[in-house]
Parts: structure tokens; C-alpha cells; sequence
């Protein structure tokens, strides 16, 4: 006689949003849908809104911290960190919605890159400061991202019924080297799609007004908008995300240059852009740039599926960073594409060595165990990154896969249980529900 179903024990509540349910979970969890008309912050206009601020702020704690460390976490520079925070704070006290729990965080990814996500949680990537030519520019690039949160951009596409199409269509900031390494993504990159030109331009309206309002100089909103157009007529990788994320066109280019000179030209004779301090708060990223730009080449490399080339690069950046996180996880993660697990292993317990308080190191051991049919420590690897980042269905199925191949089958059962009721689509959504039938519980 086949099993039920209800043997299993269904989750009691889910942290994480599939991707065909992600804004009704995260609409309704809770205290419910609450739909309704409410001021915009910025405008002032009576808007529809399917989103209160405690449900923004809520979806963002949940989000966030997998999206950076999908992004190889914060920096350990912890200089460098609280220098991007103080520049943040100042931008968030001007902003329309200065209550926002705003934090700000130096990500180790070396793409270029920075997001905001609805909370107030804003991400910069190690690539987009290397970028950067001066304190008014940063400042510029913060506030156009706080200027998403106050213009509550995720909310307009949640409730004009855009998002829903953004998630089923599987959209997240990851790159292959995660879908190697089995991380994939969990719906967080859904907050973080695209924006609209219409979205954009409010939101480097906005971010020119937070920088000016701030005291800085203008000049650097120029020079970010020069970059950013600059950096758009390239198609590379490193830069994908970004511009996919923030639609870039020399209309939008030439609205805020024409802003700038209209409302702010007196501004721009007295007001500091603070390039010294710049330079000297970001003279330790800087000296490490060959080694960021190496990982950019390797990224290069292994989106073309290029792993033995993009080992290379990871060999070159290494040279000059050994002690790099990111770096050794990159290296890890190509091993694990060259089915060189043992290698891998290496790299990802350097990995862990180096910043042993940032999970995916973990995921990525948990994997090169798994293929070594070592699943005593898989099993321990997968759950130690649950314990420290829960709520990564993936975590979920490679725990059921290491329960099976220890022939674990009604432990396994559970997990692809709990997994299928998170994501019903692709590989592992098959494989769960093939094992399932197969054992006899559907």
C-alpha cells in the first residue's frame, strides 16, 4: 500500500517565497493582504499600494542577507565598511523616508554592482567602488539606491501585477558559478529586477536631491552618470547585472545632466566632492584591484563555461590576494565545475579559514563532499549552513539528496517534502517528486 502525503509533516510556515507564490506569501504572511490607498512619500499623491511599510521592511530581512552572501558577504575591511556608512547615514537623514532601518554594506563580489533592497538594505559591490573617483560620486550612487526605497519602487511593481511575471520567469542575481555550486537562487533577486526608465529616472532624481541636500558637490552626480553611460556601451559580464537591473540610456543620461545644470549650477562653484578622502578610505580595495579585476575575468571565463580558463584567472587573482574569501570560494566553485572536488574542498576550507562567520563557504564543502559520497560531513555542512542562513530551499533539497545516498529514505522523503513545497519547478523540483513517487508516498 503507498504512503501518504500527510506522514510527512508539512512546514508550519515558510521564510523563503517560491517563485510562483513569492509576492502572495510575502503579501499575506502575517497579518494578512493589506490593500489599500496611501500617500506616496515622495509625491504625495494617493497611490495604490499592496505593501505596508512593516511588510517592506519584513521582506527585506528575510531577503537580504541570502542576497549578500550570494555576494560573497560584507567586507572584512571593517574601515571600508564604516566609511560606505557614513557616507549612507548622511544620504538617509536627507531622504524622503529617513525612518527606514537603512544599513549599508561593502559586498565582496567583484562585479559591478549596487541594489537596494526595499527595507533599506543597500548592497555596493567591491567593483563599483573601484570605479568610483570620489566621495560626491558615492554619495551620488547611494542615494539614487535610497531614492528606490523612498519612492517605494518594489511596491509599484508588485501592485501593478509586474513582479509576478519577473518571478516566474526565474530572474535572480546569482551567477553560474552559484548554480554550480548549488546556491541558486531563493526569490530574493526578484525585489532586485528591473526597474523601469520611468523608475530610474525618478530615482536619479531623487539620489541628485539626497546628494545635494547632503552638501556635496553636484559634479559628482555628473561624473557617476558619465561612468554609468560610459560603462553601458561596453556588454561586459562584470557589468551584466547592473544593467539589467538599472536600465541605462543616453536619454536618462542627458535628463540628469540637464537637471544638474538647471536647479544646482551654483552649487557646483563651492560645494566639496572630497576626492582625498575618497581615495584615502579605499586605498586597501584599491590595492587589491588586479585581484578583483582577475575575478572578473574568471566570472568571464565561467559564464562562457569555460572553467579550465577561468582557473586561471582565479590562479591570478589569488597570487595577489591569497587570503581573499571571495577569491578562494571562486576557485572552489571552478573546481567543483571541473569535477575536481578535491581541489575544491581546498579552496572552500581556505574559504571558511578566512571568514569563517559567512555561510556559504559551508554550502560550497557540503557539495564537494556530496559528490565525494563523503555524506556524514555533507549532511554536517548542509546543516551548519542552515543554522547560520536558513531558509535556502536549495540547502533543503541537497540535504535530501545526502539523506539518500545514505539510504535515509524516509528522512529524505521529508526534505524533498519540504523542498516541493517551496519550489515546484526545475532539476531538483523533478527529482524530489520523482523519488517521491517512486518510494510510494504520491
Amino acid at each position: 500500500m503507498k504512503k501518504s502525503l500527510n506522514k510527512l509533516n508539512a512546514p508550519k510556515g515558510l521564510k523563503v517565497f517560491s517563485r510562483r507564490e513569492f509576492i502572495y506569501l510575502s503579501s499575506i504572511a502575517g497579518a494578512g493582504l493589506i490593500a489599500g490607498c496611501a500617500p506616496h512619500p515622495v509625491t504625495g499623491r494617493m497611490e495604490l499600494m499592496l505593501m505596508s511599510e512593516s511588510q517592506e521592511i519584513e521582506l527585506d530581512k528575510q531577503n537580504s542577507p541570502h542576497q549578500i552572501s550570494a555576494d560573497y558577504g560584507s567586507t572584512q575591511d571593517r574601515a571600508l565598511n564604516d566609511y560606505i556608512s557614513y557616507v549612507g547615514q548622511n544620504i538617509a537623514r536627507t531622504t524622503h523616508r529617513p525612518q527606514m532601518p537603512y544599513s549599508f554594506h561593502v559586498l565582496n563580489a567583484p562585479y559591478v554592482n549596487a541594489y537596494a533592497f526595499p527595507g533599506g538594505t543597500i548592497g555596493i559591490t567591491r567593483g563599483i567602488l573601484l570605479d568610483l573617483d570620489n566621495e560626491a560620486e558615492l554619495a551620488s550612487l547611494i542615494g539614487h539606491e535610497a531614492g528606490h526605497v523612498s519612492a517605494r519602487h518594489t511596491s509599484q511593481r508588485m501592485t501593478r501585477g509586474l513582479l509576478a511575471a519577473v518571478v516566474l520567469s526565474g530572474v535572480s542575481v546569482v551567477a553560474d558559478s552559484d548554480l554550480v555550486a548549488g546556491l541558486g537562487g531563493i526569490g530574493a533577486g526578484a525585489l532586485l529586477a528591473g526597474y523601469s526608465r520611468n523608475q530610474e529616472r525618478e530615482a536619479d532624481s531623487l539620489g541628485l536631491e539626497y546628494m545635494a541636500s547632503a552638501d556635496y558637490n553636484p559634479e559628482g552626480f555628473i561624473g557617476l552618470m558619465s561612468m554609468l553611460n560610459e560603462m553601458s556601451g561596453k556588454n561586459e559580464s562584470s557589468m551584466a547585472v547592473l544593467f539589467s537591473t538599472h536600465p541605462m540610456s543616453r536619454e536618462r543620461y542627458q535628463t540628469a545632466i540637464n537637471e544638474v545644470r538647471a536647479k544646482y549650477e551654483a552649487q557646483r562653484q563651492t560645494k566639496p566632492i572630497y576626492k582625498e578622502r575618497y581615495m584615502d578610505n579605499t586605498a586597501a580595495l584599491r590595492r587589491i584591484a588586479p585581484a578583483i579585476k582577475a575575478m572578473q575575468d574568471g566570472d568571464e571565463e565561467m559564464m562562457k563555461q569555460n572553467p579550465q580558463k577561468a582557473r586561471e584567472h582565479y590562479q591570478n587573482s589569488l597570487r595577489s590576494a591569497p587570503q581573499d574569501y571571495a577569491g578562494n570560494l571562486k576557485m572552489a566553485k571552478c573546481y567543483l565545475a571541473l569535477k575536481n572536488n578535491r581541489e575544491a574542498l581546498t579552496y572552500a576550507r581556505n574559504a571558511r579559514s578566512v571568514y569563517p562567520q559567512e555561510p556559504q563557504a559551508r554550502h560550497v564543502l557540503g557539495m564537494a563532499n556530496l559528490q565525494l559520497k563523503n555524506y556524514d560531513r555533507a549532511l554536517a555542512e548542509f546543516n551548519d549552513y542552515e543554522k547560520v542562513l536558513p531558509g535556502n530551499p536549495n540547502t533543503t533539497f541537497f540535504q535530501g539528496l545526502t539523506l539518500e545516498g545514505m539510504g535515509k529514505k524516509e528522512q529524505a522523503a521529508q526534505k524533498y517534502y519540504d523542498y516541493l513545497q517551496v519550489v515546484n519547478q526545475g532539476d531538483y523540483a523533478r527529482h524530489a517528486h520523482a523519488r517521491l513517487q517512486e518510494w510510494g508516498y504520491i
